[in-house]
């Protein structure tokens, strides 16, 4: 358990270094000037009207912004600081190497200071609002809009007898819930990761367009599914020299108990009470990334009864000495998915993989099943792609 835990630190460690930024420790490095295709776009991801920032054929991200009296600006993404430079005008203009697929948080360094891009939307990230710019990708049509029936996302505002305060979360209802106005559906409960928080799964996971794709085209049965902030929640102490949370940091212990309470207390019976759900075990699942998967892990290993369907997205793996006593978690378990990065290779090659995880637990009679999404990191298109593949194994 120690040793998960801690690895899951280090992966959320690498996170904040590479996607969020950290200029005093990232390199600078001089705007990409040779071999750059002159085709770029403005991202998908930008305010309304804005040109940048822009993205190129060969992946590589363009910033611009106008600072006169800056004397240094920099593009700060994915580790590294671009050194952009300043036209007669005023405006600094840099150039990033080409970067992963999919969605990265970025931002600019202006004479020291990190700050978001006005030219982009904000998204919540290393525990504040940010710019983030998504990157084309290949398989990007299973997260794009399309003319099928269309769900909502909606804000909930609830009660919590836990916390006595109120909290706030989002709930994605299928089309058919409004078309089917008598039909009940089954829940999954699914949680973001460090620093993030209940706004991260539908902006930068893009959970509502996933959903409605795989609907429409018959993949997915429909289902509800409520996101929280897995971070909003008591965190009670270990006794000293207990360790515990996460990577057995102190002010982390505990780190899924907390949550598990007010999961259990008020967000299950608040869903069960206002939405038209099966509120049965078999019709319930819970699922999330790097820290919503290690909360998941411990969350369902502690309640073995309350949730059917189980899916760690980057958050380590289940083992054989966690499951072969379990008596009630195998005789409910009807899918447990464990999924990652294809260059997080700890979790993605050898002993230690969701691959051979999943084959262990497959001896034991677990339906278990495991995904590695190529050629990317502990980043939001391997989790995008995860739920795409989770998504099709529950429920039915």
């Amino acid at each position: 358990m120690r040793k998960i835990l801690t690895m899951i630190a280090a992966f959320a460690a690498m996170t904040a270094s590479a996607q969020f930024g950290a200029p005093r420790e990232n390199p600078k490095v001089p705007s990409v000037v040779e071999g750059v295709v002159e085709d770029f776009k403005p991202a998908s991801t930008n305010q309304d009207n804005k040109q940048y920032p822009m993205v190129n054929s060969q992946r590589m991200v363009r910033a611009q912004i106008k600072a006169p009296d800056a004397t240094f600006v920099g593009l700060d993404i994915a580790g590294k600081i671009y050194i952009m430079t300043k036209d007669e005008n005023g405006v600094w203009t840099g150039t990033s190497e080409p970067q992963d697929e999919g969605f990265h948080y970025y931002q600019l360094n202006i004479d020291g200071a990190s700050v978001p891009d006005p030219g982009s939307k904000y998204y919540y990230g290393a525990s504040r609002w940010g710019s983030g710019i998504d990157v084309p990708a290949a398989d990007e049509a299973f997260y794009t809009v399309k003319n099928v029936p269309q769900g909502s996302i909606n804000e909930v505002y609830y009660w919590s007898t836990v916390q006595e305060k109120m909290r706030h979360g989002y709930i994605y209802l299928p089309n058919e819930y409004y078309t089917n106005p008598t039909k009940k559906f089954p829940v999954l409960y699914l949680q973001h990761g460090m620093g993030e928080n209940e706004t991260g799964w539908s902006a930068q996971g893009k959970t509502g367009i996933i959903m409605d794709n795989l609907i429409a085209e018959g993949k997915a049965v429909p289902f509800i599914i409520f996101m929280d902030n897995g971070l909003d929640a008591p965190r009670p102490q270990r006794p000293e020299g207990q360790g515990g949370g996460f990577g057995g940091r102190r002010g982390f212990g505990n780190f899924f108990e907390g949550f598990q309470k007010i999961l259990l207390t008020d967000i299950i019976p608040m869903v069960e009470k206002n939405y038209r759900v099966i509120a049965d075990t078999e019709h319930r699942a819970m699922a999330g990334l790097s820290m919503g998967g290690m909360q998941t892990r411990g969350i369902t290993l502690a309640n073995p009864t309350t949730f059917a369907y189980v899916g760690m997205f980057s958050g380590g793996t289940f083992s054989v000495d966690d499951l072969k006593d379990a008596t009630d978690f195998k005789k409910t378990n009807k899918v447990l998915f464990m999924s990652a990065g294809g260059r997080e290779t700890r979790m993605a090659e050898g002993d230690g993989s969701v691959g051979k995880a999943a084959e262990n637990l497959k001896a034991l009679g677990i339906n278990a099943h495991s995904y590695v999404s190529p050629g990317t990191a502990h980043e939001w298109q391997t989790w995008r792609r995860s739920l795409h593949e989770f998504a099709q194994l529950i429920f039915k």
